[in-house]
């Protein structure tokens, strides 16, 4: 059986003080935490140290928002896959549809990263999803699956078992606007087919597939109890504690311990 995960990506948002009173809260809520599902957060740079520091004693992981694939070099305002692991990190967010669209990033730059993060034993949130227009005009499986497709270029069944794949529809990113659970579930369905045409069933099986795309605790609990779905990657709502712990207790049991 999946474990389910719910990760916070707290984006381009509060500073190394603002992030470790963020942390301290989060360290007291998780003292009833459980090995039923797995917590993650995701501060800005300049406070992954920090906040890694003071969650270690914590269930709660710590991963980074992005990196770049190089190991070391002249590659001035970029962090390493090596940078990150002498933190002690180890997840890192891979194609965010907001690093696509402000930064250029392309389905080859995801690639390389992957394949970077997966050589240094750091494990890939591999983000994928569609636009508005191209889920009108009814592409969102093609346009998800040459996404997947091109990312995963010449990486091995072996590495692609450690990866995690976060649908978000781009669309539903910090719009308020969320997919309906059956269109978040029909997109996990479609993604096991394509890493089951890939790579093989086993491995689509036990992939973790999250949902992404204003997640709130308002929405959360009909998202996270859908076959297909094993938790899901919040923005805004990861950076209010209780918020956040809403929706990872609906992850865990499909209602939240602070209603």
């Amino acid at each position: 059986m999946r474990k389910k995960l719910v990760a916070g990506n707290w984006k381009m948002n509060n500073d190394v003080a603002e992030s470790l009173i963020l942390a301290e809260r989060l360290k007291v809520l998780s003292e009833d935490f459980d090995e039923r599902i797995d917590v993650l957060i995701c501060p800005p740079f300049t406070s992954l140290y920090s906040v890694n520091d003071a969650l270690r004693t914590s269930g709660i992981k710590v991963g980074a928002q992005n990196m770049y694939f190089r190991e070391e070099g002249a590659y001035t305002g970029e962090i390493s896959p090596v940078m990150l692991k002498s933190m002690g990190i180890k997840y890192v967010i891979i194609g965010h549809s907001e690093r696509r669209q402000y930064f250029n990033e392309t389905d080859e730059d995801v690639n390389k990263k992957l394949k970077s993060a997966l050589k240094h034993n750091i494990i890939p949130i591999l983000c994928i999803g569609e636009t508005l227009k191209e889920r009108e005009g009814k592409r969102e499986k093609e346009i998800i699956k040459n996404q997947i497709v091109r990312a995963l270029e010449n990486i091995e069944s072996s590495d692609a078992q450690k990866l995690i794949i976060a649908y978000e529809p781009v669309w539903a990113i910090g719009t308020g606007i969320n997919a309906t659970s059956r269109q978040a579930n029909e997109m996990a369905m479609n993604i096991r087919s394509c890493i089951s045409e890939i790579y093989n069933s086993r491995l689509s099986d036990e992939l973790k597939i999250l949902y992404g795309g204003s997640v709130k605790a308002d929405n959360a609990k009909e998202i996270l109890t859908q076959s297909d779905i094993d938790g899901a990657l919040v923005g805004g709502a990861s950076l209010n504690a209780e918020e956040f712990f809403k929706i990872i207790n609906y992850a865990k049991r499909g209602r939240s311990l602070y209603e």
